[in-house]
């Protein structure tokens, strides 16, 4: 069999985008397959999906795509968009039980907070948080720096401060200082 026989279609973007995400609310059971809604106890895992999840779950899934490509994640390798945070925020707060309360950001979330606790995340890498204007300003500013670090006056002057340092014990003064303001 060839591989190109088991190869999906590629899917048609602008049908995934053919309506703004706010338009994506939570389906109510209506909106769901035809007919009367099977007993969710006793009916297959087919039906279940079909009455149930998908309906809830197809337009979460939506917008997760839509904020996808805000965040521009198709065009690169990495990015700070984290999906399955924008899916968990946007079901809690599309529930038809909440539907009074007012919008909950991810990490106000109880249940988040809670697996947060027993499951903290590492922090997110500097090069995800800032923009490229940033990243370069701070490339710029340390090779400015280094550069004069590298001047021989400059490093006359580092030499002196250091040998005064040992000269003068600064280390065993600001040391006695903290005692000092400790035991007060």
């Amino acid at each position: 069999v060839p591989l190109e026989a088991g190869m999906l279609p590629p899917l048609p973007m602008e049908q995934l985008f053919s309506a703004p995400p706010s338009q994506y609310l939570l389906p109510t059971l209506e909106e769901a397959p035809s007919g009367d809604p099977p007993d969710p106890k006793k009916c297959s895992p087919r039906e279940y999906l079909e009455f149930y999840i998908f309906p809830v779950l197809l337009p979460g899934l939506a917008a997760l795509l839509h904020e996808a490509e805000k965040e521009k994640c198709f065009e690169g390798k990495r990015n700070k968009f984290i999906a399955s945070d924008f899916l968990t925020e946007w079901l809690y707060n599309k529930n038809p039980k909440r539907k009074d309360e007012s919008f909950t950001e991810l990490f106000s979330i109880p249940f988040v907070k809670d697996w947060l606790k027993e499951h903290p995340r590492p922090p997110v890498p500097l090069s995800l948080l800032i923009s490229e204007e940033e990243a370069s300003i701070l490339i710029q500013s340390f090779w400015r720096g280094y550069r004069a670090r590298c001047d021989s006056e400059i490093q006359e002057l580092r030499q002196w401060q250091k040998k005064l340092r040992e000269e003068r014990h600064i280390h065993k003064v600001v040391r006695e200082f903290w005692t000092k303001q400790e035991a007060k």
